[in-house]
């Protein structure tokens, strides 16, 4: 769900509405899909990019490389907290690597105009994903 009308806080159902496709997309080797979430001036963030990255041409590659190195990934919408602007999301995502698969819960701030993502900036610890670490049993 992506409708024009989406800006300013989201509550609970809209963050759902919009996060669930928006995660799904997520999954998979799609970028360009994943991509069509953000806005053309989007700013995005996560711990594999603390710099951060703006606009979509800086984002779009860097979701082609992310995707095509985890296309089994799957992503899911936990929960939402309201915010100015949008929502902070609440997810969890399985993650599968060569000791195992990994459940990583995080957040994200979705900040949104006209239905598309202008600022996303993803939280989590990724200390599970390192090399060396073990999955949770």
């Amino acid at each position: 769900m992506k409708p024009e009308s989406l800006s300013g806080a989201l509550d609970r159902t809209q963050a759902r509405e919009f996060a669930g496709p928006w995660l799904e997309a997520w999954t998979g080797n799609r970028p360009d899909l994943l991509a069509s979430f953000y806005s053309p001036d989007a700013f995005y963030r996560d711990p594999g990019v603390p710099e951060g990255l703006n606009g979509l041409k800086q984002i779009t590659a860097y979701f082609t490389r992310l995707l095509a190195a985890n296309p089994d990934w799957v992503w899911r919408h936990v929960d939402a907290t309201p915010m100015e602007g949008g929502f902070l999301n609440h997810w969890s995502a399985i993650i599968p690597t060569a000791a195992g698969l990994i459940e990583c819960r995080g957040v994200c701030t979705v900040r949104l105009e006209r239905g598309l993502i202008t600022r996303n900036e993803v939280f989590f610890d990724r200390t599970p994903l390192l090399p060396g670490s073990t999955p949770r049993e």
